[in-house]
């Protein structure tokens, strides 16, 4: 059998891999698990979320959302202004996890669906996210997970053999497309197995 080649460089997600990312929880603790419950089944918030993602503008996409949307627009105005309280907190053993690599000299990058000016709020209030060698942010790459195009636009980039790539992500379909590159993926269930797998592979 042919061993994968050498690692070359780890590449972290950001939500749900080092900062929780579940707002369902925000409105739950907020306004309650059953108005919770009616708007998000009468609206697509994370499809909302997507469009930013992709590069709209957070807050002008947000309040267009809620002026659209009376009867909710104190609930979808709160994705925008109560955007920190909704985001976190950090998941501490995988913030761990990335400082170790870089301490031993592993090049440590982010690809990670994440508005403009929503990662710029974020990037402040925890800056870890500033620690990165490389940061793939789909808001400034006008395209997102699973895109093949995102993954293309990385290995451009860094020009590292997709074979040498280390993926970590919590979306099966996203490790799935990074997959099918030749990218080698670990799909993110808890900072425990995350460090197992890097010790696995000699990198910790």
């Amino acid at each position: 059998m042919t061993s994968l080649p050498k690692i070359q460089a780890v590449i972290f997600d950001i939500g749900n891999v080092l900062i929780t990312w579940a707002p369902e929880r925000y409105y739950d603790r907020v306004y309650g698990q059953d108005r919770r419950r009616a708007l998000f089944a009468d609206l697509d918030l994370h499809e909302m979320n997507d469009q930013i993602d992709r590069g709209a503008d957070f807050k002008d996409t947000i309040y267009a959302w809620a002026d659209a949307n009376p009867e909710w627009r104190r609930e979808i105005r709160d994705w925008h202004d109560h955007w920190l309280t909704m985001a976190g907190p950090p998941i501490e053993g995988s913030i761990a996890c990335l400082r170790a690599l870089r301490a031993k000299g592993m090049p440590v990058f982010a690809l990670s669906n994440f508005g403009i000016g929503s990662f710029a709020i974020t990037e402040v209030h925890w800056p870890v996210l500033t620690e990165f060698d490389r940061r793939y942010i789909s808001g400034h790459m006008k395209t997102a997970k699973p895109d093949a195009a995102i993954y293309a636009m990385v290995e451009a980039d860094c020009a590292i053999d997709p074979r040498g790539l280390l993926f970590i992500d919590d979306r099966p379909e996203n490790i799935a497309a990074a997959a099918a590159r030749g990218w080698q993926t670990h799909l993110f269930d808890g900072p425990g197995p995350l460090r197992a797998r890097l010790e696995h592979e000699g990198l910790l």
